[in-house]
């Protein structure tokens, strides 16, 4: 048996009879893994006469990097925007089971709520990696109460907010800490946000645009200071105009300062957008399309009524509905029901509808050299797929966190 020379004593594992997705392509090659990271297998025969102490045998899957869930307000019962004594305990529960759906990192999302429930439930939750307990948290979502009331969805119109002053500290004042925050929904439109997109900006917040009547040239006013995500195109905005696309018009604009990118969510649930206006954003901007669940509390749960922050909403069928209206209020479908939609109604490959849900992500968030790929160096955060997308592992920093039941 040869010696292994390699200068780390921790196990590497091989992942073998799989194709695997890198630099935007499946290729029938191995996965080589130490330490959580994605080896080079160049480097470990070459530099260390090193060799795999575990096989596992992937029986043809495709290997993706872990999926990315920037918007995920709960599920499962829990509401993300409900306060409670220890905001861990629902967020912990979410992250397991969202395994399943080969997600390993998320943003718990929170809706417009009252002053008193962000200065409760942000300092309660850290960011941190994933691991067997559940997927990684990257940040919070805050979406709200910096929102326009014309287009505030299922968000309770009686704590949306306005900026009276241009400075960060109102927006302080509301949370109580942007520490643990990763993005940030706000109405580009409302007086005094430029100073605001400006200040998270720089802090390292992304900025996405939403729930929001403004015209093109507020939202590429807002591009130009920072703000790069725009929160589930089509929906809770102004409709695409000829003469004024409105925020719909940054997936075509020149304004776009040079060497930056506009990425937008979508919910691919069949629901809250046509295959047809899916299909116009895929194609006018690929690169910039991320998928999201925007998942409520009823995810996962039979039809009924449920929470969403201090709404109650309506599960009928696979919608989700603000109690008593047609107002949409999220959804109920998982990640991975997002990519297979995806796929079959844009008509894209597979390659694109895997990345959409964790490269574009992990771009958004400034994290692509750990996450969202799966080149040398990176997290050895994976899905194990079968060819119709459906999840059969999932892995978090190597170690496998969940697989399907035989």
């Amino acid at each position: 048996m040869p010696t292994n020379k390699s200068v780390s004593d921790a196990p590497i594992t091989q992942f073998i009879n799989c194709r695997i997705l890198r630099e935007h392509q499946l290729q029938r090659e191995d996965l080589w893994v130490r330490e959580g990271r994605i080896l080079d297998p160049e480097k470990l025969f070459f530099d260390e006469q090193g060799y795999a102490d575990q096989k596992v045998d992937c029986e043809g899957s495709i290997i993706a990097p872990g999926f990315i869930d920037v918007q995920i307000n709960g599920g499962f019962g829990v509401d993300f925007s409900q306060p409670s004594d220890d905001a861990n305990v629902g967020i912990s529960f979410v992250a397991k089971k969202i395994l399943e759906h080969g997600v390993t990192s998320f943003c718990p999302t929170l809706v417009t709520s009252p002053p008193s429930v962000y200065h409760k439930v942000l300092p309660q939750v850290r960011v941190h990696n994933g691991g067997p307990h559940g997927a990684g948290v990257l940040g919070f979502h805050l979406e709200g109460p910096f929102i326009s009331l014309e287009k505030k969805g299922a968000h309770p119109a009686q704590f949306l907010r306005i900026f009276r002053s241009g400075g960060v500290e109102e927006v302080m004042e509301v949370y109580g800490t942007l520490d643990n925050v990763a993005v940030v929904t706000l109405a580009p439109e409302l007086a005094n946000s430029q100073p605001v997109v400006t200040a998270l900006s720089q802090r390292g917040i992304t900025v996405s645009l939403g729930h929001s009547v403004a015209n093109l040239s507020q939202a590429e006013e807002a591009v130009q200071h920072g703000a790069s995500f725009i929160t589930h195109l089509f929906n809770a905005m102004l409709p695409f105009h000829h003469r004024d696309p409105g925020i719909v018009g940054l997936l075509t604009s020149d304004q776009v300062p040079d060497g930056r990118r506009v990425y937008y969510g979508m919910i691919a649930d069949g629901i809250h957008t046509n295959p047809a206006a899916l299909r116009i954003a895929h194609r006018s901007h690929p690169s910039g399309l991320v998928l999201v669940t925007d998942a409520i509390t009823a995810m996962g749960l039979p039809p009924g009524r449920h929470t969403l922050g201090q709404q109650v909403i309506e599960i009928q069928g696979l919608h989700a509905y603000v109690a008593g209206t047609t107002t949409l209020s999220g959804s109920i479908a998982t990640m991975d029901m997002c990519v297979r939609h995806f796929k079959q109604v844009s008509g894209c490959s597979v390659e694109e509808a895997l990345e959409a849900a964790s490269l574009h992500p992990a771009e958004l968030l400034g994290l692509q050299r750990q996450k969202g790929s799966l080149d040398y160096g990176s997290d050895a955060d994976l899905v194990l797929l079968d060819d119709a997308l459906n999840v059969r592992a999932t892995y978090i920093s190597g170690e496998e966190v969940w697989r399907k039941a035989p």
